[in-house]
């Protein structure tokens, strides 16, 4: 028996009560939990903005220790420390065999089974593949990577989700290249992780948008030269930031109609709107012909960074042990598990940076 935060039902609270797991069968790994990330990503499964079957364990940003594995399951072995990758590649669907691992038609083909039960015998689905809100887990063997070394172990939580689409937004997407400006919508965990990106990649000047005051002074710790409190004018204020011009790069992290049009009209002619932020199917965004052509801009969708795990990885851990990218600046508040509904309200006020979940 272990405690877990539940999703009896969409727009249901979460339930924190013990789960039963079984013994990891063939192809899984058992994996007590070090931390785990709480993402808006996960608030989005609570309101049906994305959908998976419940009831469900939720929780997708995780790291911890495996304890035990299954039969033909050789990558990991008890006591190794793991990321959780709740995005796991096929390697053979058309996405994979083209290299776009990020896509992969079978990424979330683990959502519809059951994984667990609760004490009365009730069958649990794991959230986003990898149920990581949860004092242990059971997940599919290529739902786990090595934990990079050198990294503390519930810090190494924030590079299964937010780290990997934040830094994948702006290195594998967005291509920043040195002397480019940079607008990033939205100062939560992804947008400080490509705040960092961005100052890694040498982009200049780097302005943050929000619509919270209150997240400046994270903003400018993570690389943030400029703050810009999300308005109306928006836009001007960003092009009078540029040279007048509009900022090479915009990469938007809240998912909203409002914000990914403003992000568009920063740019400059030419210029470059990633989307990361995941919107619901009433955030509609509408842009007209003689625009698309004259602006000759480019907006594109962004899925996990456009990530290879196994690839970037080993990249952002390098970044992390050289300190170019602080994984620890992104934790606004350390929590456990009966404190996740208070960081989704947080969350939804538009309040701090991460919550982690510490075991």
């Amino acid at each position: 028996m272990v405690r877990a935060a539940i999703l009896p039902a969409v727009g249901a609270p979460l339930d924190i009560r013990e789960i039963v797991l079984p013994d990891p069968g063939p192809g899984q790994v058992r994996v007590r939990l070090a931390a785990a990330g709480v993402c808006h990503s996960d608030l989005s499964l609570t309101d049906g903005t994305m959908t998976v079957p419940v009831p469900a364990v939720l929780g997708h940003e995780g790291s911890g220790t495996v304890l035990a594995v299954g039969e033909g399951v050789t990558h990991v072995a008890p006591g190794d420390g793991v990321v959780l990758n709740w995005s796991p590649s096929c390697g053979e669907c058309h996405h994979c065999s083209i290299g776009e691992v990020w896509l992969c038609s079978k990424a979330l083909s683990g959502v519809g089974a059951v994984y667990a039960h609760d004490a009365e015998g009730t069958p649990l689905h794991p959230g986003l593949n990898v149920a990581a809100f949860a004092e242990e887990t059971v997940v599919a063997a290529r739902c786990v990577l090595p934990a990079p070394a050198g990294i503390p172990l519930a810090e190494a939580a924030l590079l299964g989700c937010a780290v990997l689409t934040g830094y994948g937004a702006v290195r594998n997407s967005a291509q920043v290249r040195p002397g480019e400006s940079v607008a990033v919508f939205g100062v939560g965990g992804v947008g400080l992780a490509a705040l960092q990106a961005a100052r890694i990649a040498e982009a200049g000047p780097i302005v943050a948008v929000d619509v919270s005051p209150a997240k400046e002074e994270l903003a400018r710790a993570a690389g943030a030269t400029e703050f810009v409190l999300a308005s109306d004018t928006t836009a001007k204020q960003i092009r009078a930031l540029t040279g007048g011009q509009g900022a090479d790069v915009a990469v938007e992290c809240a998912g909203r109609a409002q914000s990914i049009r403003a992000a568009w009209d920063s740019t400059r002619r030419g210029g470059r709107t990633t989307v990361v932020g995941i919107g619901g199917k009433d955030q509609k965004v509408g842009f007209h012909a003689l625009e698309i052509f004259h602006f000759a801009r480019t907006l594109t969708g962004c899925v996990y960074g456009n990530s290879d795990p196994a690839r970037d990885l080993p990249l952002i851990a390098e970044h992390v042990r050289a300190g170019r990218l602080d994984l620890g600046s992104l934790v606004t508040d350390r929590i456990t598990l009966d404190g996740i509904p208070a960081a989704f309200e947080a969350m939804l006020a538009g309040k701090g940076g991460r919550s982690l979940v510490v075991f």
